[in-house]
């Protein structure tokens, strides 16, 4: 995800902290140091710090999960609204959805359980009002927050954990894509419901309900996309007339180009047919602020994947998606570039097939 850092690595999952997050921890501190001073924020720093750190053992729970299906997990983005897992896939078996879909939450029942020991029973009602308190008792208000996270992410709604054990349930019955809507369609009912109740005194539970609809609508179309390209291979999707560039070009013949055809990208192609790169019009144009028109365009390509015609598309799409959003990936055949894959492609796709 862009504006997000590695901090750390687990069994091969990457743990990033997007930069939003310590937005969130200067707004704690700054709050509590207003209410008690320097004292107060960094007790509130360290709590909520510690409370991000069970939503990483939440989302360690989905990964190891899955992992025991064989999905991998790349990386976990840490944000302020919470923790995302990346899987490689989702499976369509119901069963494996729901049971990776629960693990994070029976992570967090662990906590409880954990705190509840240590603390000789289950802390009061009390206690778990108390959670914004920097001089309220500690593990107590963790194991409330905990108890929460279980409760929250059980909301039937994508993209907490609960849309997903609803859209397991409902495959068991009808399709993976009927499923898919028609959870997707309760939880925006619901987003519409939190929204209205929020109308009244309580902010959160609007933000709430815009989280539950994007998630809704963003696992729809995830979905629309996985049932459209499922049967279908790399070739299929490709773009196959554009203009390519050689690598001894300059970048003001790639301005010509760009101005000349209808293409935003040029792929940098040698002469035997090989693909050396990708020159993007945002290159184009830095590479001419920065270094003038007789910049090679060797200088200013970016890499992007390749793969071969006959691969699933879905495996093209992941290529596209991999390690942050690439303009384009590029099909290859025998080591010679025969076609392009573009977000442009995928939508005219959908809407022909959709």
């Amino acid at each position: 995800m862009a504006w997000s850092f590695p901090i750390g690595t687990v069994r091969g999952t990457v743990i990033r902290v997007h930069v939003t997050f310590f937005l969130l921890l200067l707004w704690i501190g700054a709050t509590h140091a207003s209410r008690g001073g320097l004292p107060d924020a960094l007790a509130g720093v360290a709590f909520i710090s510690l409370v991000f750190a069970c939503v990483v053992l939440h989302e360690l729970g989905h990964a190891a999960a899955a992992a025991r299906y064989g999905i991998a997990t790349p990386d976990i983005t840490l944000l302020p609204i919470g923790g995302m897992a990346r899987l490689d896939h989702i499976p369509e078996e119901p069963w494996r959805e729901i049971a990776i879909a629960l693990a994070g939450p029976a992570v967090n029942v662990g906590i409880c359980l954990l705190l509840a020991a240590v603390l000789g029973g289950m802390p009061s009602v009390q206690d778990g009002l108390t959670v914004e308190d920097p001089r309220a008792g500690f593990l107590p208000r963790l194991f409330w927050v905990n108890a929460f996270l279980v409760l929250f992410n059980m909301i039937p709604a994508f993209p907490m954990d609960g849309g997903r054990v609803l859209r397991a349930a409902l495959a068991l019955r009808m399709g993976h894509r009927d499923a898919t809507r028609m959870a997707a369609r309760i939880g925006q009912g619901l987003a519409i419901l939190l929204g209205f109740l929020g109308l009244f005194g309580a902010p959160l539970l609007i933000f709430i309900a815009m989280f539950v609809w994007l998630g809704a609508a963003g696992e729809s179309a995830e979905e629309d996309l996985r049932s459209v390209t499922r049967d279908l291979v790399a070739e299929d999707a490709m773009e196959t007339r554009f203009e390519a560039l050689p690598p001894e070009a300059d970048v003001a013949a790639a301005a010509e180009a760009l101005l000349r055809t209808p293409q935003q990208d040029f792929p940098v192609v040698d002469g035997q047919g090989r693909m050396m790169g990708l020159l993007t019009r945002d290159a184009i144009i830095l590479a001419l602020r920065q270094g003038g028109p007789g910049t090679p365009v060797a200088d200013a390509m970016r890499d992007i994947p390749r793969v071969g015609r006959r691969v699933t598309l879905s495996d093209a799409l992941q290529a596209l998606s991999r390690d942050g959003a690439v303009p384009a990936v590029g099909v290859e055949e025998a080591g010679r570039l025969v076609g392009l894959i573009t977000p442009a492609n995928i939508a005219d796709l959908l809407a022909l097939r959709g």
